[in-house]
């Protein structure tokens, strides 16, 4: 994501994202650590759905092995 991408997300300029980098490194690393976090859960969704999708297949009897 750059900068001004995540300054959009955030509501803000980039100029307040790069003021908030030198004046509040804690508020990014945050920012940056909750994103990760998002990034993660939705990683962890696609597997879930993944996951269905072959209990589904293994119990219709349509599961194909490779």
């Amino acid at each position: 994501m750059t900068r001004e991408e995540l300054a959009n997300l955030l509501g803000t300029t980039r100029q307040t994202l790069t003021n908030w980098e030198k004046e509040k490194p804690d508020l990014i690393r945050l920012i940056n650590q909750g994103l990760a976090l998002d990034e993660s859960i939705e990683e962890t969704k696609r597997h879930l759905e993944k996951l269905e999708e072959l209990k589904n297949a293994a119990s219709s009897g349509k599961l194909k092995l490779k």
